[in-house]
C-alpha cells in the first residue's frame, strides 16, 4: 500500500519522463494502493474472528464492548467527517491526480492533508469496534506510514506548484489548522 501510494504522488518526476500520461498512471497507482488498504481493513476484521493470543496481549479490552463502541463513535464521527470533507473538496484529484487541480479550497484552506488527518484516527476507531487491544496497538504503525505518505506528496506538490505551495505551507497546518500569528 505504502509503496504504491508513494508512486502515486511522484507525479512531477514521472511527468518529466512520460508527459501528461503521468497523471493517469499515478491515478492507477492510487487505485491499487486503495485496494491494498481495503485488504488491510479486511485483515483487521479477520483478526476479530481469528485473533492471536500468544503475544500476551488480552483478546479484548477490560471494559464492556458497548463502551468501546461509544469511544469508537466519538472518534469516528469527527475524523470521518474531516476525511469525507477532504475527499469532497479534493474532487476527482482525491483518487486521480489532476494537472489543473485546485489546491486551496474548502477544508484545504485550513489543513493541507485533511484526508490523512481524518483517516488516521479511524484505525483506532476500528480497533475499538472490534474490541481488540492488539489492533489498537497495531494501529500505531500507521502514524509513520501516513507521515511518509504526506511528506512524499508535499515534495511532489512543491515541485509542481513551487512558490505558491511554499506560501500555502506557511499559512496552513499539515494535519491541524495553524493558530493565527
Amino acid at each position: 500500500m505504502l509503496h504504491l501510494y508513494l508512486k502515486s504522488v511522484n507525479i512531477a518526476s514521472l511527468e518529466e519522463k512520460i508527459g501528461k500520461k503521468a497523471y493517469q498512471k499515478c491515478g492507477r497507482y492510487r487505485m491499487v494502493a486503495s485496494i491494498f488498504e481495503m485488504i488491510v481493513i479486511i485483515n483487521y476484521i479477520l483478526y476479530f474472528f481469528y485473533s492471536i493470543t500468544t503475544l500476551g496481549i488480552p483478546e479484548t479490552f477490560p471494559w464492556e464492548w458497548g463502551f468501546s463502541i461509544l469511544i469508537a463513535i466519538l472518534i469516528a464521527i469527527p475524523s470521518g467527517s474531516i476525511m469525507i470533507k477532504g475527499l469532497l473538496d479534493a474532487g476527482k484529484a482525491a483518487m486521480v491526480p489532476q494537472k489543473d487541480q485546485e489546491l486551496y479550497k474548502g477544508i484545504y484552506t485550513k489543513v493541507r492533508h485533511p484526508q490523512a488527518a481524518g483517516e488516521l484516527p479511524l484505525w483506532w476507531s476500528m480497533s475499538l469496534i472490534l474490541n481488540s487491544p492488539f489492533l489498537a496497538l497495531y494501529s500505531f504503525v500507521f502514524i509513520p506510514i501516513f507521515y511518509i505518505m504526506v511528506r512524499a506528496e508535499e515534495k511532489d506538490l512543491l515541485i509542481r506548484f513551487g512558490e505558491s505551495y511554499k506560501e500555502y505551507m506557511k499559512k496552513t497546518g499539515v494535519f491541524f489548522p495553524k493558530w493565527k500569528q
